[in-house]
């Protein structure tokens, strides 16, 4: 049966020896190299032409996920599995839209790791469990499509109740600057240019 091989992307140090030596301990898997970033991720990809790639997000230089698009850019076949702390739904579904294939939580490496290999190898998308209830949450729940954060939510529900930005900020006591630039991430999340298009949306699609 042909190795498996692997590289690794991931800036501590330590983590990065034990995952080499977690995977040095199967015969069927191989780890080629592991790098501290992303930097010459392309030439690396295509030098190496590994199997799988464990790729960390919070990466000096070039974050995970860009790094994921131009692997993707060069490589539709390699199995990328993302080995991170975050586990909220930016990053997620961030990672997954670039090209991941699976997403796996650090404190979960020791025990699921090489299982986790094991069911990219076989077709799967391996997930922590958070994450799993996670995506299915967001599936079940059309509000968080948008990714909006809890205050943007509570914002467009006080707009739609006819609120201004003043009184808007007087009631979550934060500034109207704070308010504004809420609304400017809401409006580009919801791809709409106005506050009344923004209510609108909302209602029609039971944001709030």
């Amino acid at each position: 049966m042909r190795t498996v091989t692997i590289l690794i992307y991931e800036d501590n140090n330590i983590l990065r020896e034990s995952l080499s030596n977690l995977i040095g301990l199967t015969e069927e898997y191989d780890v080629l190299a592991a790098f501290p970033d992303c930097l010459l991720v392309e030439g690396q990809v295509q030098g190496y032409k590994p199997d799988i790639i464990l790729m960390d997000i919070d990466l000096p230089g070039i974050n995970g996920i860009e790094a994921v698009k131009k692997i993707r850019a060069i490589d539709k076949q390699v199995q990328i599995i993302m080995l991170t702390v975050f586990d909220d739904n930016t990053h997620v579904f961030n990672a997954l839209c670039a090209g991941a294939n699976g997403y796996l939580l650090k404190k979960y490496v020791s025990d699921k790791l090489i299982s986790a290999i094991q069911e990219v190898l076989q077709g799967g998308a391996p997930m922590s469990p958070s994450i799993a209830r996670m995506i299915i949450t967001n599936m079940q729940e059309p509000t968080n499509n948008y990714l909006l954060t809890k205050r943007e939510k509570e914002i467009l529900f006080s707009l739609s109740k006819g609120n201004s930005h003043k009184m808007i900020a007087a009631d979550l006591d934060i500034g109207i600057e704070t308010v504004r630039t809420h609304l400017k991430r809401v409006y580009d999340k919801l791809h709409v240019n106005s506050q009344i298009e923004a209510v609108g949306k909302a209602i029609n699609e039971k944001l709030v």
